[in-house]
């Protein structure tokens, strides 16, 4: 029995692409069982969050099968070799714990990812995707992530999407974000990171719209901040200098049009838009309006690059973390594995003497062939 996985990331494929092969969460169990199947799996995990989308495999025919179905997940997809990365084993341990630990990410030590892997997790073990390998290897995972978390400092600072994104609205307004109001589309994980972040940064003005009202009051009211109903967005954005979306929706929720009307309604002020989204929620031509400027999340890199500088120390220590853990894990796994073999009933030469007998003439070549292979 193999571990392995297949996928694409920031790190391989640009957000056009990935957001080809996005799954929604409440697919992740459907199509993981699809997969299955179509690869022969004997267990798996489906993950796909803004930055990546992996499948993580257990199966007792290597990776024959299994590099095949990422491709499967998009119809029409272009050539994806280029963009994808298969790890098996040892190889696949170290990054599934890189990847839960917020080492792989776009911002290095985000906090989010953790909590991404689990739900993934936990969805797939509660469908009874998985078994003795993937439940080892993921909970292994989880306690290496709280050992990095626990011995190093590598989440300081803006360790998420949505707080990178905040950075970015503070580089475009030097003198401060007290004095712009800001609209967030979509309360969840992603939006309200930016929302803590805006707060602590000194946002007076903060607007949340979701589809969800209930849950943009609630969220609006613990930071002091107004709701809007999904529908008056465009009405709230003409107010706004500062738009972030952060949802889950897999379609367009402000194209040319939208924002051409917004930039009457606002008398052609200029306007930041930074989807954060994938897929992406903005429309990608509505940089051409004037005064409209535009950044999706690979945008977001430049700013990654310094948090990458600023926490290299920490990188040694996480490294050696994720080494040790990763080779311990799968010196266990081989242990289990012979422990298993050795516990196998195993044939012995009188039974292949048996069965030669009854066979008359195929006798000795019956019995070499059966020595041989006790």
């Amino acid at each position: 029995m193999s571990f392995l996985v297949v996928g694409l990331s920031h790190k391989t494929a640009p957000v056009e692409l990935r957001e080809q092969f996005a799954v929604n969460a409440s697919n992740l169990v459907p199509l993981a069982n699809r997969l299955k199947l179509q690869g022969d799996l004997d267990e798996i995990v489906l993950l796909s969050t803004c930055n990546r989308v992996e499948i993580y495999a257990a199966s007792r025919h290597g990776d024959g099968r299994a590099s095949s179905l990422l491709q499967s997940l998009c119809d029409g997809s272009p050539d994806l070799r280029s963009h994808t990365y298969l790890y098996e084993d040892l190889d696949a341990v170290r990054h599934l714990f890189r990847v839960a630990a917020g080492l792989d990410s776009m911002v290095l030590g985000e906090t989010e990812i953790t909590g991404q892997v689990k739900k993934a997790y936990e969805l797939a073990r509660s469908s009874q995707l998985t078994g003795g390998i993937l439940n080892r290897v993921f909970q292994k995972a989880f306690q290496v992530a709280k050992e990095i978390r626990t011995r190093t400092l590598i989440g300081r600072g803006a360790a998420s999407i949505g707080g990178v994104a905040v950075e970015l609205a503070e580089k475009i307004f030097p003198n401060g974000l007290s004095s712009q109001p800001v609209l967030i589309i979509g309360a969840g994980q992603m939006g309200e990171a930016c929302i803590r972040h805006l707060a602590k940064k000194g946002a007076r003005s903060i607007l949340v719209s979701n589809r969800s009202f209930d849950r943009a009051l609630h969220l609006a009211a613990e930071f002091g901040g107004q709701a809007v109903r999904f529908d008056d967005r465009l009405t709230a954005m003409a107010g706004a200098d500062i738009v972030v979306a952060s949802t889950g929706c897999p379609n367009t929720l402000l194209n040319y049009e939208d924002v051409q009307k917004v930039m009457v309604m606002r008398r052609n002020r200029p306007l930041l838009l930074i989807d954060i989204s994938v897929p992406r929620n903005i429309e990608t031509n509505v940089e051409r309006l004037d005064n409209v400027y535009l950044y999706n999340i690979d945008s977001l890199n430049e700013i990654v690059r310094e948090h990458v500088h600023n926490r290299e120390q920490d990188l040694a220590l996480c490294d050696r973390i994720i080494e040790t853990g990763s080779v311990t894990l799968l010196e266990k796994l081989s242990f289990r594995r012979q422990q298993a073999d050795e516990a196998e009933p195993r044939p012995y030469a009188g039974w292949a003497f048996r069965d030669a007998a009854v066979l008359g003439g195929w006798g000795s070549q019956g019995t070499e062939l059966e020595t041989s292979a006790v």
